[in-house]
């Protein structure tokens, strides 16, 4: 059997680095930096876990009806790797808004503040 896989998907410099904390968890970490390049790794590969940094549109600068960086990823998930555990990182300012995710259905397995500690984000790597 093949390691689980963790994508992280890293688009700001607030990002942490859990690499430590998931080799130690026997997970395989791949790293890109756009959803676009997040959803091409999927697309080849499932991943039992996917960790992005949500981001609120405040003006309509996502493609068309998208109110953040992340419904078009969820989206796709459910055709490519609909059993990826999505973990959601958000600044303080921000996690009131992840309400727009519920537009989509696709469930998240949990959302952390920023910053995020190895613990709070241990808690929600269980591979079952």
């Amino acid at each position: 059997m093949s390691s689980p896989i963790v994508v992280s998907i890293i688009e700001s410099m607030m990002f942490p680095d859990f690499g430590d904390l998931y080799r130690s968890k026997g997970l395989v970490e791949h790293r890109v930096n756009s959803i676009r390049k997040a959803i091409s790794l999927v697309k080849k590969q499932t991943a039992d876990f996917i960790v992005v940094e949500f981001f609120y549109a405040y003006s309509t600068n996502y493609s068309g009806i998208y109110k953040s960086n992340i419904e078009v990823l969820l989206v796709s998930l459910g055709k490519y790797s609909p059993h990826s555990k999505v973990i959601v990182l958000a600044k303080k300012k921000e996690i009131k808004f992840i309400h727009v995710l519920e537009a989509v259905d696709y469930p998240l397995h949990g959302v952390l503040q920023l910053p995020t500690t190895p613990t709070q984000m241990e808690s929600l790597l269980n591979i079952a």
